[in-house]
């Protein structure tokens, strides 16, 4: 299970909690009582996963930067190549020629492959960004929403223990 379906299926445990929470007094209504080392576990186990989501964040830049430092170590080569073979041949003025429009052919091809490869690098990057961006966001979300009702329901035992006898 990939991190993001891991802290969707955690939301969904405290989702079901709060579902299964029984109302004090057995009323209705939007106060529950719940556990809250039910929710404390999985709040522990929803930060053990964000740094796995961030690690992976960092490992698709380096993979990036690595594929771009490959790119342009062969286009170097490609380049030196393609010049050391115009050298051997110079001596006749249109193969010489030739040659140094292939060498340019080639570097123009290397860079436009180089840039190709960055943009797609970057594409895939901000794509998993996004994408934790967006489980960040929700996470945000549910735990704001699960806070409030842990505080809705420690407002309504407060004002059950206030009661006069």
């Amino acid at each position: 299970m990939d991190p993001g379906e891991e802290i969707m299926a955690l939301v969904d445990d405290l989702e079901q909690i709060v579902a299964d929470a029984k109302s004090p007094f057995g009323g209705g209504g939007q106060r529950k009582i719940v556990d809250a080392q039910d929710i404390y576990e999985i709040l522990d186990e929803m930060r053990s996963v964000f740094p796995r989501e961030f690690a992976d964040a960092r490992r698709v830049i380096r993979d990036e930067e690595e594929l771009l430092d490959r790119a342009q170590k062969q286009a170097d080569a490609i380049i030196a190549d393609a010049q050391q073979q115009a050298m051997i041949i110079a001596s006749d003025q249109e193969i010489v020629r030739i040659a140094a429009q292939q060498a340019e052919n080639i570097r123009d091809a290397a860079q436009q492959y180089e840039r190709d490869t960055r943009y797609n690098a970057e594409e895939y990057a901000d794509s998993v960004l996004a994408h934790l961006e967006d489980n960040l966001r929700s996470m945000t979300g549910t735990v704001t929403r699960v806070r409030q009702t842990l505080n809705e329901n420690s407002g309504a035992n407060s004002q059950s223990n206030s009661v006069s006898w």
